[in-house]
Order: C-alpha cells, then sequence, then structure tokens
C-alpha cells in the first residue's frame, strides 16, 4: 500500500494504547495481561481494517471515490476532512495542556483482569477516534488505489508489532525493562498533551504526503 507503514502503526498505538501495554507488562501476571491485550489489538486491526475496507469499496462502486492524484476526488476530500479535524484536535490539546490529564481507566490498568485487557486492546485500537481515523484512511487510500485486502498486511503486523514491544522488552530485558518501563510510562502520563500533538502532526503529513 501506499501509505507509510511504519509512521502508520507508531501512530496507532501512540497515547493510551502503548501505555495499556506498558501497565500490563508492570503489573501482576504480565504475560498473561499482554497476551489477553494483544488478541485484542489482532482482532481489531483486522476487523477494523477489513470493515473500512470493505465500506470504502461499497462507497466506491455507488459513488467514484475518483483518482488519487485529483486533489478534488472524493477519496482525497475525505482524507482533506480529516486532516482538518486532526488540526483541531491538535489545536485543543495544546490549549489544555495545563490541565492535561491522561483518562482515569488508565489508572485501573493495574488490577486489570485478562477479560479488561482484551477488551482494552479490541477497544483502543478500533473505536479509539485517532485509531478509528487511521483505520477510516487506510480503507479509503486501498479502495482508492484498488488494492486488495492484503495489501494491509504489513500495516496490520506492524501495528501489532509495536503494541507487542513492551513485553517483548519485558522477555528479553526483564529486569531493566521492568525498571524502565513505569519511568516510561509516568513522562507519557505528564506529557499526554505532547504524545497527542505528535501522533496528530504525524498523521497529517502522511495523509498529506
Amino acid at each position: 500500500m501506499s501509505l507509510a507503514v511504519i509512521p502508520l502503526a507508531i501512530t496507532m498505538n501512540a497515547g493510551p494504547q502503548i501505555m495499556s501495554a506498558l501497565i500490563f507488562v508492570t503489573a501482576n501476571k504480565p504475560l498473561k495481561l499482554s497476551a489477553y491485550f494483544l488478541g485484542g489489538v489482532v482482532i481489531a486491526v483486522t476487523v477494523g481494517v477489513t470493515v473500512t475496507y470493505t465500506l470504502a469499496n461499497l462507497l466506491g462502486n455507488s459513488v467514484s471515490l475518483g483518482d488519487s492524484s485529483d486533489s478534488g476526488s472524493l477519496g482525497n476530500i475525505i482524507q482533506y476532512l480529516l486532516v482538518g479535524l486532526l488540526i483541531f484536535l491538535s489545536i485543543k490539546s495544546y490549549v489544555g495542556r495545563e490541565t492535561s490529564e491522561p483518562p482515569r481507566w488508565l489508572g485501573a490498568m493495574q488490577n486489570a483482569k485478562p477479560k479488561t485487557a482484551f477488551m482494552a486492546g479490541l477497544l483502543l485500537l478500533s473505536v479509539f477516534p485517532s485509531d478509528l481515523v487511521i483505520l477510516v484512511t487506510v480503507g479509503v487510500n486501498l479502495a482508492q488505489h484498488n488494492a486488495s485486502l492484503l495489501a494491509a498486511v504489513p500495516f496490520m503486523a506492524a501495528t501489532v508489532f509495536i503494541a507487542a514491544l513492551p513485553v517483548l522488552s519485558y522477555l528479553l530485558f526483564r529486569h531493566r525493562a521492568k525498571r524502565a518501563m513505569p519511568k516510561v510510562r509516568d513522562w507519557m502520563n505528564t506529557n499526554s498533551w505532547l504524545v497527542n500533538i505528535i501522533v496528530y502532526v504525524i498523521f497529517i503529513v502522511l495523509i498529506l504526503a
């Protein structure tokens, strides 16, 4: 697919998604919770891309999405609207930076059950606003380029791999990882507004590139 896979996959995981993965690694039964979390991630990304791709194709069959090189095509207009939304969200994050706090439910993840970990992976990488925007963009891009669903496999694989980095680090560097990850998690909590803006800017560049 024509979209940059790695930046998109990073964007899918930046924010509460990777923070959840970090929390599960520092919680009790880290491997079990991480496995359930990644199971939710796999389903979310696979179903999400499949649904948006199918809807984009159905839309393309009834209303032409146009050529990707035509700035006035419906497919590009949809992506420009997404850019406008992301610019608005970036401004909102910056304006509210002084009072910005991570979602309260993140604190409860430390004592999460396997079912909660699974639902976190499932929901955070499907219906979470920034990830939903990415999934829609991927689906529209595939349909506009007349690509098959298989073209999204690198994106899906990269997204799952990045979500798995905390638990992979835990497995490879057990004690060092356990010491470092709470510091990373705390930094992201404190600077959540900055993380959001970085994610939005990366995605805007990807859409316009």
